[in-house]
């Protein structure tokens, strides 16, 4: 099996493609190793001890290197694990009966009924322009809400910390979402 990696606009983030499905549908991300208890997995990419995240995308896993590790050292790891993980055909994730649930991709925070269309045509381009985008570079943004002209997106993956990500969502997201839907006033990560 052959696992091929990426660098990523986050120097602290190496994107791994292993060359088949990793999540069916949505994704999922590991910000502690409390979080990746679910996940047979990211358990083993975290203890390596010099893993601060891990990120599942449709074909793919970004893996966040804490400050002071060396990618040099910790790729071979991080190798190893995800090839023991897919060639035994290991689940990505516990049985649900093992106390964890996946949280809700799009968790609605509340919008304002009277803005359904704005939402609507925010929600498309998000889905159909921004997310591949993101992906191809380790990571994905998630819609959490739209108040008073105001977006607001979860970056995760190897867009969260990035140092470039403020200005993807400004000189990005945020002139794209404004050229398209003149509602939309400003963007925010949350």
């Amino acid at each position: 099996m052959l696992i091929e990696t990426e660098p990523t606009p986050n120097p602290a983030t190496l994107k791994f493609i292993p060359g088949r499905t990793v999540m069916d549908a949505g994704t999922r991300d590991f910000a502690t190793p409390e979080e990746a208890e679910a996940s047979p997995l990211a358990e083993a990419l975290f203890t390596l001890g010099d893993v601060t995240g891990v990120f599942f995308g449709r074909d793919f896993i970004s893996v966040t290197a804490g400050p002071g590790a060396e990618w040099r050292d910790l790729k071979p790891d991080v190798l190893g694990i995800l090839l023991d993980h897919f060639s035994a055909n290991m689940p990505l994730f516990r049985a649900p009966s093992a106390g964890f649930s996946v949280p809700a991709e799009d968790e609605d925070f509340g919008d304002d009924p009277a803005d359904a269309d704005i939402v609507a045509q925010i929600k498309e381009l998000i889905e159909t322009r921004v997310r591949p985008a993101v992906a191809n570079d380790g990571g994905d943004i998630v819609y959490r809400g739209f108040q008073q002209g105001k977006v607001f997106l979860q970056m995760q993956g190897a867009c969260s910390g990035c140092p470039s990500s403020s200005a993807t969502l400004k000189n990005g997201i945020e002139q794209l979402l404004k050229h398209y839907v003149p509602e939309v006033t400003e963007v925010r990560a949350v």
